[in-house]
């Protein structure tokens, strides 16, 4: 009820937002005031603060999204629950049929879901976001750490999985160190898979944000309830059937625009062109200089300038001009070049993002935690517990580590050509005008401030219509494929290994409450409150990171609890 109340009182407040200035220090707005010479607030009236402070072009009105795209999420979001509710037929009141599936899953239906799992909207999103923002490895290293972390299961851990007939993760602990060892490892395991979900769920409700026009927080809450409802009704099943349709549909789109990004003639922004006045980076005869065949500047012949005469000629009405954000030699292609340059490599050369701890240092350990936190996912060990066989369970991991890192990391590359279209120099941009002025007293200049948006923007105005809309497909279906096997897992860990044994530990709890006749429907009433518990966390966490995107964020949380609190316990469990 707590839970409830919470819910209503998160999705039905009102944010009411002050009025701001351009400058947090009035004494100098006052100074621009007087400098444009006007006693209003700024911005001024059709204006905005890069503009009157910094000089930067205000940013261009976002382009809106055809209605078509919407009509075909909906379309696929349909089929894919019509699947998991048929499939819900193959139940029939039989808890170990919802759990593991009657332990019937063949070769190609757990590399599919165990591949889909890999692939979602914390991996593709988040990938997305981070390489948009940072780097190209600083999105790629989450698929890379999920897809090492499936073939390291593969090769050590999948088989003891399938052959220990285990129904959960936390019933390992039971048979290897006590009940209070299954309880406690329980209570963590769905704290650490609310986590997860969160991630998912903000997946999932950027989408709909996107193209429907909801709040994020309401995109949020709408992803929440369709992901418990199809999942709840069929169990193990419903997830892999559905997995089976989201894996082909979502893994092949998001494999396509990954490599039609790694092809597109713009991975990344070049040099800035720059605006009359500005001057280059370089001298006559260097690179930069002579590609835009810069002239002697005014003030100094020496140095190379903006060419006004063949880039501006009509007095701004047919200019080429941008912001002039990559002032240095080279811009991001420079830094998404050293994906394949040993020498200035961020993941090979410690030199690359001197000083010392940098990148390099966070990517790895990124890597590290996702690789052996994720061998205690609940919901990857559930896939291997319901192969038909260990040789299944063995090589569906192995594939499907090789299938994730093959479709996630190509697809960081869209970060780049998102930058080229939506980044610092171009026509979108938006600068956070008092960002100087509070460090470092120096108003005129600005920080880029990255478009939430810009990567879905990029699927449905620049990329082609066919492969923006497969995308779309993917990250949904992406999302769907991880948020149903997490409620699944989390929901089974509550009834069967936490809820079940509280008559062992709780003086006159009725030992009797939970049987093998009404296990199935404790299990489903439990992802009630292991959904809404996670829709807060999303929306807590989209709250805090404002413009930042907190799918990748969440991804490391989950498996950062589950690589501290499990990891040790399951290879001593099986090897020692």
């Amino acid at each position: 009820m707590i839970i409830l109340s919470t819910l209503v009182l998160l999705f039905s407040t009102t944010t009411l937002v002050n009025a701001r200035h351009c400058l947090s220090r009035d004494a100098l707005e006052a100074e621009f005031r007087e400098i444009l010479n006007t006693t209003s607030q700024l911005p001024l009236k059709g204006s905005c603060c890069q503009f009157d402070i910094c000089g930067i072009p205000c940013s261009a009105d976002d382009q809106p999204v055809a209605d078509w795209y919407g009509v075909v999420i909906i379309i696929a979001v349909i089929f894919f629950c019509a699947i998991g509710i048929v499939a819900s037929f193959g139940i029939k009141g039989d808890y170990t049929n919802f759990f593991v599936g009657g332990r019937t899953l063949s070769l190609p239906v757990v590399t599919l879901t165990l591949a889909s799992q890999c692939v979602d909207s914390n991996s593709v999103l988040g990938n997305a976001d981070l390489s948009y923002k940072y780097h190209f490895w600083d999105g790629a290293c989450l698929p890379l750490g999920l897809g090492l972390s499936l073939i390291l299961n593969g090769l050590f851990l999948a088989r003891h999985m399938n052959r220990a007939g285990l129904l959960t993760l936390p019933d390992l602990w039971a048979r290897k160190y006590g009940k209070a060892a299954e309880v406690i490892g329980g209570s963590v395991c769905i704290v650490s898979f609310c986590a997860l979900l969160a991630g998912n769920l903000v997946g999932c409700g950027t989408i709909l944000a996107f193209l429907f026009g909801v709040s994020l927080k309401e995109g949020i809450l709408i992803s929440g309830i369709l992901m418990f409802l199809y999942t709840v009704c069929g169990g193990i099943l419903s997830v892999a059937y559905s997995d089976i349709a989201q894996s082909t549909l979502g893994i092949s789109g998001l494999a396509v625009a990954g490599w039609w990004c790694f092809n597109h003639g713009h991975k990344a922004p070049p040099d800035s062109i720059g605006f009359p006045g500005y001057i280059y980076p370089d001298s006559f005869g260097d690179r930069v200089c002579s590609k835009y065949d810069g002239v002697p500047c005014e003030v100094d012949p020496t140095q190379c300038c903006y060419n006004t005469a063949k880039w501006c000629p009509d007095d701004g009405d047919r200019c080429v001009t941008d912001n002039a954000a990559y002032w240095w030699k080279g811009a991001d292609q420079r830094i998404f070049a050293s994906t394949s340059r040993t020498q200035n490599n961020s993941m090979l050369n410690p030199r690359a993002l001197w000083p010392f701890p940098n990148a390099i240092f966070f990517n790895w350990a990124t890597i590290f935690i996702l690789a052996f936190g994720n061998l205690a996912a609940i919901d990857f060990q559930a896939r291997c517990m319901a192969a038909k066989d260990e040789w299944t369970a063995t090589w569906g991991n192995l594939i499907a580590g090789v299938l994730g890192g093959f479709v996630g990391i190509p697809f960081a590359f869209i970060g780049g050509v998102s930058r080229y279209y939506y980044g610092a120099d171009s026509k979108y941009a938006k600068f956070e005008a008092d960002s100087c002025s509070r460090s470092v007293d120096f108003p005129t200049c600005a920080q880029w401030k990255p478009d939430p948006k810009a990567n879905l923007r990029l699927l449905t105005h620049e990329a082609p219509h066919w492969l923006g809309i497969w995308s779309l497909i993917g990250i949904v279906a992406a999302s769907m494929s991880t948020s149903d096997g997490a409620i699944l897992a989390m929901s089974t860990v509550a009834a069967h290994n936490l809820f079940r044994r509280l008559p062992e530990f709780v003086p006159f709890f009725p030992s009797n409450l939970v049987t093998d006749e009404n296990l199935l429907l404790v299990t489903r009433i439990f992802g009630i409150p292991c959904t809404m518990v996670s829709i807060l966390i999303a929306s807590y966490a989209e709250s805090s990171h404002g413009d930042q995107s907190a799918t990748g964020y969440l991804l490391i949380v989950a498996f950062d609890i589950s690589l501290a609190a499990f990891v040790v316990p399951i290879f001593s469990g099986f090897f020692f």
